[in-house]
């Protein structure tokens, strides 16, 4: 890639990971588009384009790419509610064919997808997960990972086409400033002194670790392969307690079980058809919370010389602090 020369899409750029990304590659001193579709990332530079735009468009995507070198496609529907179905086919499969199709007639030239571990299936109890597993429907629980595996298939389609590819699978992604969306919110619940937690096990990565790795692929000679990134499996009740003494909170004492689970997220679903609210759980995040799932990471380690993931304890701190500072927490 030559900085002078190439200029870079980000698609999603204000979401978590394309907002990182995205300061990043400016870092890095790249000329960067920032495609968004409602709102606009929030990061001043002179070597920084904004652009609005819809994946669902395609002449906004025509547009968005014109005079574009390198893609990374990050904007995608995220979301555990059944209700969302249609927006997620929607958006994470006929969006991401929309992207690889403009990729292709544009001649881009390489083309980086954040898909998801749940494009893998995530229901895979006491099983090392790694880039090699195939997704099925047994092993996956939610409307989210069916369309991100469809959306990949659309990405596979796209090299088969002659776009040069890479696809990455974050694990449950933690960092950012905003507590409110996304994996996040496991920030706010800890805040808030949320008493539940499962003995549940997931891979959990930062999300610079991921725009690094992001960067560092679409740098490379690397074609038409797939990449698990995760730093630490851990438990979530790990994960909730060292939030909890990072705010100064109390950590959640009561646990989950299986019975109280599909308990909790049935009466849920009551009182969201009641409240008009999303509910707060879900069958398929209750059914997530409880399995025990670990990923393998070393394929990036090989790939990456020198690569290495951030300690989770310092995600956490480094976040908390982040947090802190801009909802003026005590």
């Amino acid at each position: 890639m030559n900085r002078d020369t190439d200029k870079i899409l980000v698609t999603g750029a204000s979401g978590l990971v394309g907002k990182e990304l995205v300061q990043q590659l400016l870092d890095r001193g790249y000329r960067v588009r920032a495609l968004y579709h409602k709102s606009p990332i929030e990061i001043k530079d002179s070597n920084l384009e904004i652009f609005q735009g819809d994946i669902l468009d395609v002449v906004s995507i025509e547009e968005a790419i014109s005079q574009i070198t390198h893609v990374f496609h990050c904007a995608a529907i995220v979301s555990y509610d059944p209700i969302d179905r249609y927006r997620l086919m929607k958006y994470n499969i006929e969006g991401t064919a929309n992207v690889v199709n403009a990729c292709i007639d544009a001649k881009v030239q390489k083309f980086v997808h954040v898909s998801s571990v749940a494009a893998i299936g995530r229901l895979r109890q006491d099983e090392m997960v790694n880039e090699e597993t195939q997704w099925t429907e047994k092993n996956n629980n939610s409307n989210y990972g069916k369309s991100k595996y469809l959306g990949e298939l659309e990405v596979w389609r796209g090299l088969g086409e002659g776009l040069d590819v890479v696809i990455v699978n974050p694990s449950l992604i933690l960092g950012g400033d905003n507590w409110s969306t996304g994996s996040s919110a496991i920030f706010k619940s800890a805040y808030e002194e949320f008493p539940w937690y499962s003995e549940g096990i997931s891979g959990f990565v930062d999300v610079k670790d991921v725009a690094a790795a992001m960067i560092r692929l679409m740098e490379s000679d690397i074609s038409g392969q797939r990449f698990i990134l995760s730093g630490e499996n851990l438990s979530y009740r790990e994960i909730f307690n060292t939030i909890a003494q990072c705010f100064g909170k109390k950590p959640p004492h009561r646990r989950v079980t299986p019975f109280l689970a599909e308990l909790v997220w049935r009466l849920e679903k009551i009182k969201a058809m009641i409240n008009g609210k999303r509910p707060l759980l879900t069958k398929e995040t209750a059914q997530t919370s409880l399995a025990k799932v670990y990923f393998d990471n070393s394929k990036i380690l090989k790939a990456l010389p020198g690569f290495e993931f951030t300690p989770l304890h310092e995600t956490i701190e480094r976040t908390c602090k982040v947090l802190k500072e801009k909802y003026k927490l005590s």
